[in-house]
């Protein structure tokens, strides 16, 4: 399995679906996954 993809947008493609909820942790913004939330606008 390829764990290491070309962007943010590319690891979410077959992962996240519309109408679902996603939970991220994190203190403002430190320890924020920020490319992933941005590739999920």
């Amino acid at each position: 399995m390829n764990k290491v993809y070309e962007s943010a947008t590319a690891a979410l493609q077959d992962v996240v679906a519309n109408g679902q909820t996603l939970a991220v942790g994190g203190f403002g913004l430190c320890g924020i996954p920020e490319a992933l939330i941005s590739a999920l606008k």
